[in-house]
């Protein structure tokens, strides 16, 4: 597949493209297991292969892609992508510019221990069917589990003539449980499988009781919260557990800095960005105790993939540096072209985290792991000792997000009053709002490294035709004050 790849950037040269690049997936597999109150839900499992070309003629992209893996079909894609370029140039308002990136030749791989697709499906099968089991109660309307498996082989030769190989795996797992409270509204608790940012990721995962098997708190926390009062409304503090705060940064953070957002490009869809250019290196975005990367980095997570579709390495991108905005998350185009549009040099490189869903998707800005640090307040049990009067909150309900990310309303699965530094009791149907700048300025405690965990994000939509991106989110128990609680 080099060869046919190389030789193929080389006829597209000569055909008219300024810039040709070409992602082949030569593995592309998924398997999904559900299982439903004891019972198997739902299997599938998918394999494929195929590839995407890229170029660049006289200003204007054009892709094409196929899943026939011959060289005479490979030229004959390669030749369509041309001719679209060739007609999107007819019409382009602005050439698209290239920022200068490394030439290299290098490859990455997923660690992992077990490949999932080497372990059989009987055997996983047992595993989900022991902890569904486990997880089962008569007062459970219905309770299951699920494991998304990922594997993919990709090869990219691009014109530069960098050859850039990778074998990535990725799991996506956990369970749920349904039950109806006291007032016969439906109550659910879920678990969502945190990835060991210094560990690996295969099966090994799921088969390993401390990071997978918390049934019994799933299954005690939803019990008690069928007889749990009503969140009050009223004004306090709130510490956001980290399957929360993945929340609040995914949205408020990580879409909001997109830089083809805040360059307009996703309006249509997926909304914009109350960021504007002039606001880099200016803006107070939170606290001082804020400090958020794009870190393509992180050694275990579904948002680091060694290299983006673009062919650039992987980079820690420190985004907000205590409270001040800093840098966005960017592709080799955009900042080119947000350069361009400031008059000035905002960004001297690309972020790496040009994306795309697959081999038949062309590459846009996507979030990589979007992270917090950890900051220097303790431990969970210190930030609520020093809270007076708050809520300890966990578990994304649903979501409301204004279309610019300048607003959100979230409500989340659980949640335990605390009064005078104490935990006095759970509440249920909690909810929490506020004005996103306004929100993370009022940060006033960041958990110690104990409290942070990688949150993965397996679907995350954006894009026209619509791409699902699969990343993370590194962030810590946080404490914010002030903020707007229940309905």
């Amino acid at each position: 597949m080099l060869d046919k790849a190389k030789k193929l950037i080389t006829y597209l040269k000569t055909k008219g493209a300024d810039y040709a690049d070409i992602r082949i997936h030569e593995v592309d597999e998924e398997e999904r297991i559900s299982t439903m109150n004891g019972d198997i839900e739902d299997y599938q499992l998918n394999s494929k292969q195929g590839y995407g070309i890229r170029v660049l003629v006289n200003g204007a992209w054009g892709f094409s892609s196929s899943e026939i893996m011959s060289f005479d079909a490979m030229i004959a894609t390669g030749e369509i992508a041309i001719e679209k370029a060739q007609s999107a140039s007819d019409f382009i308002k602005q050439s698209i510019n290239l920022a200068e990136k490394e030439t290299l030749i290098d490859s990455y791989h997923s660690p992992c221990e077990i490949d999932p697709f080497s372990v059989s499906t009987a055997d996983k099968i047992a595993r989900l069917q022991q902890l569904d089991k486990q997880l089962q109660h008569e007062k459970f309307e219905y309770s299951g589990l699920y494991c998304h498996f990922y594997k993919r082989h990709i090869l990219y030769v691009d014109s530069d003539g960098s050859e850039i190989k990778r074998q990535l795996i990725e799991i996506d797992a956990g369970y749920f449980a349904y039950a109806t409270d006291k007032e016969g509204h439906k109550q659910r608790r879920t678990f969502n499988m945190p990835q060991n940012a210094n560990g690996t990721t295969g099966w090994e995962n799921i088969i390993n009781d401390q990071q997978f098997d918390h049934t019994l708190r799933i299954q005690t926390e939803l019990l008690a919260l069928l007889d749990a009062p009503v969140c009050e409304k009223e004004i306090c503090d709130v510490i956001l557990l980290p399957e929360m705060m993945a929340l609040q940064t995914h949205e408020t953070i990580g879409h909001a800095l997109e830089l083809d957002r805040i360059l307009g490009y996703e309006l249509s869809y997926a909304g914009g960005s109350h960021v504007e250019l002039e606001d880099f290196g200016q803006l107070q975005f939170g606290s001082e105790k804020l400090t958020a990367r794009a870190d393509g980095t992180v050694q275990n997570s579904p948002g680091s993939i060694g290299f983006d579709d673009d062919g650039v390495k992987a980079r820690n991108v420190t985004l907000i540096e205590k409270g001040r905005l800093q840098d966005a998350i960017t592709s080799r185009q955009m900042i080119m072209e947000a350069n361009d549009k400031a008059g000035k040099v905002i960004f001297t490189a690309s972020g790496a985290t040009s994306r795309s869903q697959n081999y038949s998707n062309l590459p846009i800005e996507r979030m990589n792991n979007i992270n917090v640090d950890a900051g220097q307040d303790g431990s969970l049990q210190d930030i609520i000792a020093a809270t007076k009067n708050g809520l300890l909150m966990e578990s994304p309900r649903s979501w409301s997000i204004g279309s610019n990310r300048e607003n959100f309303h979230f409500a989340t699965e659980i949640a335990w009053k605390i009064k005078d530094g104490k935990i006095t009791n759970m509440v249920r149907n909690a909810t929490y709002s506020g004005d996103s700048l306004p929100f993370w300025r009022s940060l006033d405690m960041v958990g110690n490294q104990s409290t942070w965990e990688l949150q993965p994000v397996f679907h995350c939509g954006k894009g026209q035709p619509n791409q699902i991106m699969r990343l993370a989110h590194g962030v810590p128990a946080c404490r914010f004050s002030n903020v707007q609680v229940g309905k």
